[in-house]
């Protein structure tokens, strides 16, 4: 089946992306993945994929391989970390990489399915923090997961972005370039502001 559901307003689909940013250095967020999030460039440092039904996603993140439901068509990372583990982080918006192709509804829907039981398939893995092999099925990281789950449909999610002066970084499947090299949609700044944990830690 392929689902829909309303994030900020923003429609998903079964296999689109939640992209999200600044992991935030209070110690419920967990140092560690401040840490990551500092050497992820561009404004997107996380991916999150949507598989439906209601709010189910799923990630590689503190958890492993790991899969959680939203509890509403809000984002509050405060209330996921029960969830998700030790991560804050805030909504920025939906990549949606097969908006970009020209198939079928029929063929789109089957490789919307395709993509979530490829997901599913590796749920209870652990989390790969050698950012540099992400062909690898034995662990993932967030980005590395959607990129093994479309790349057998034809659509590679590695844009080799890279860093400037980093020899070998293309071979890592940054957020950024997910979230800058396909179909978004994109939450208004002014409500993306007002998601930022930090600005709920710093008026508690």
């Amino acid at each position: 089946m392929v689902y829909s559901y309303k994030l900020h307003g923003l429609t998903l689909r079964t296999g689109d992306l939640i992209c999200t940013a600044d992991g935030d250095d209070t110690p419920i967020a967990g140092h560690f993945w401040r840490f990551i999030g500092m050497f992820v460039p561009g404004e997107v440092d996380h991916i999150i994929i949507y598989l439906g039904p209601g709010g189910r996603c799923i990630e590689a993140g503190p958890r492993g391989v790991n899969v959680f439901d939203l509890p509403g068509q809000t984002w509050n990372a405060l209330d996921l970390v029960p969830l998700r583990g030790p991560i804050l982080d805030t909504f920025k918006g939906v990549a949606s990489p097969l908006e970009a192709v020209d198939w079928s509804e029929a063929q789109i829907s089957q490789v919307r399915q395709a993509i979530a039981a490829y997901c599913l398939a590796q749920v209870g893995k652990p989390y790969n923090a050698n950012y540099f092999n992400p062909q690898t099925e034995e662990a993932f990281y967030c980005s590395q997961l959607a990129y093994l789950a479309y790349l057998p449909h034809g659509i590679n999610l590695n844009t080799e972005l890279g860093v400037p002066d980093l020899p070998a970084t293309q071979n890592i499947i940054f957020p950024q370039e997910i979230w800058k090299g396909f179909p978004r949609q994109e939450l208004a700044p002014d409500v993306y502001q007002r998601l930022d944990p930090r600005a709920v830690h710093s008026m508690g």
